[in-house]
């Protein structure tokens, strides 16, 4: 791996991870499409820590909703009663809505590593991300904050989720449009997507640097990391940013778009191809 492929491949994850159009898939599709050929050795280390790079953004941003969440729920755990604050309950909520991914990450983890390999199938995920996105802007009346936001409904967000284990399908996009179907704000939907991506980043990536602990990290593989690393850390905040200012004022419709094109060129592409993925 050079180092213009590690910053290209960690700005490619920065930037999607948290836009609404599949971080997972754009990962797979850009080397394809690139026909780059990456070691699997150094592959593997790079996705699994500059997956993390895409944490420092989060914690840069919301670090006022983070800060609430901790005073408040340690607050309340030392009553006995974390969820009567604000910040008790939007935490406990964040909490309850990263269980389905949870539980069904593992189980799932060979057959979903497979879909990894299979560009075809990933890029006719993205019509389904495409789909939520404009079921979930076309539902709800969508101006709930989450202070009303209930148990049943991070568990419905978080159901959506888990549906982001498939390369494809984007996290932000089918928890941002679940949110929207159950009538939150586009920018409360948001944010309570961001939120959710903590626990479920650092649940895939504490997996994940499992088996790299087993597979052992080849000492090529720290230059690419370092840049893809920054590059993800620094795109990623500029998408947090760009989307929070965007939510505002526009529907994701766009981004709909943006999903289905993607996946209909990158299908194109493998018939010109003859098939060869």
């Amino acid at each position: 791996m050079t180092w213009f492929q590690a910053l290209v491949l960690g700005v490619v994850q920065g930037l999607t991870e948290y836009l609404p159009v599949s971080s997972s898939a754009h990962l797979v599709l850009v080397p394809w499409w690139l026909g780059w050929r990456i070691d699997d050795r150094l592959a593997f280390p790079f996705d699994v820590l500059v997956h993390w790079g895409t944490l420092v953004p989060v914690l840069i941003y919301f670090r006022g909703d983070l800060w609430e969440i901790l005073r408040d729920g340690w607050a309340g755990l030392r009553r006995g009663s974390p969820l009567t604050t604000s910040g008790g309950r939007l935490g406990g909520w964040v909490l309850l809505a990263t269980l389905p991914a949870a539980v069904l990450g593992l189980p799932l983890k060979h057959w979903v590593e497979a879909v990894f390999l299979q560009p075809p199938t990933v890029a006719a995920l993205l019509f389904g991300t495409a789909a939520l996105l404009w079921a979930g802007e076309g539902m709800g009346r969508q101006e709930r904050g989450l202070d009303r936001l209930t148990a049943r409904d991070a568990l419905t967000i978080g159901l959506a989720q888990a549906l982001s284990l498939l390369p494809g399908i984007s996290r932000s996009g089918a928890t941002i449009a679940a949110g929207l179907a159950l009538g939150l704000a586009r920018p409360e939907a948001a944010r309570f997507s961001f939120l959710m991506s903590l626990p479920a980043l650092l649940g895939a990536g504490g997996v994940a640097l499992r088996d790299l602990g087993v597979a052992g990290f080849p000492p090529e593989a720290l230059e690419p990391v370092l840049i893809g690393f920054a590059a993800a850390a620094l795109s990623g905040y500029l998408a947090i940013w760009s989307l929070m200012r965007l939510v505002r004022r526009r529907s994701l419709r766009p981004f709909a778009l943006y999903c289905g094109l993607l996946g209909a060129l990158s299908l194109t592409l493998f018939l010109l191809r003859g098939g060869q993925g």
